[in-house]
């Protein structure tokens, strides 16, 4: 489990071919301090189990159903991506409960700043905004956000200059492709109401 919290921006150094899959390689020495083989670090939001590190760099093996239903797919060598260990017990919630399993890929649809701020809206399929509402969470790219505005096939969320500067929302660009991961108990929620009706 996460929170969506990120902790530091990585850079993809290499990807290495591993048929059906690829080896993804990341530098963050933050997030290589500490860790161990078989860790959890959400990759932009997606659970990835750690299978080689080092003091600056860490590895992660990513099937065929990773790639293709996410945007690590579509990486690339010097690609950011935003990073997040897993929660330990004890550790303090600031965002929400994320599983760091992908719902969708999203699309960023419409960009508008405001000096340092920003209103973001994506663009996901219809079924996801059935499990958000206005003032509710939902994760993009692995980042705990609140909801503004939801319709039928869009959401739209307000950004600090802080998420900004410190994930990789702050250079992403119209049509640009993100994780969406609704939150847990909307999920739970929808279908218990689906199944009595």
């Amino acid at each position: 489990m996460f929170t969506g919290l990120v902790e530091a921006m990585g850079e993809i150094v290499a990807i290495q071919s591993r048929p059906p899959g690829v080896r993804l390689i990341v530098r963050s020495p933050e997030i290589a301090h500490g860790l161990e083989l078989g860790d959890s670090v959400a990759v932009n939001g997606c659970c990835l189990t750690v299978v080689e590190f080092n003091s600056e760099a860490f590895s992660f093996d990513a099937g065929e159903e990773t790639l293709s239903r996410t945007n690590l797919g579509r990486l690339i060598q010097g690609s950011r991506v935003n990073l997040e260990r897993s929660l330990q017990f004890g550790d303090r919630l600031g965002g929400h409960l994320v599983s760091g399993h992908i719902d969708a890929v999203g699309h960023l649809d419409q960009r508008h700043d405001d000096d340092d701020w920003s209103k973001f809206w994506f663009r996901v399929p219809r079924m996801l905004t059935r499990q958000m509402a206005s003032k509710g969470s939902v994760a993009v790219d692995g980042i705990s956000l609140t909801l503004v505005d939801v319709e039928e096939d869009r959401f739209s969320v307000a950004l600090i200059p802080h998420t900004l500067q410190v994930t990789t929302l702050g250079q992403l660009q119209v049509g640009g492709e993100v994780n969406i991961e609704t939150d847990l108990l909307a999920k739970y929620v929808e279908r218990q109401l689906a199944s009595r009706s």
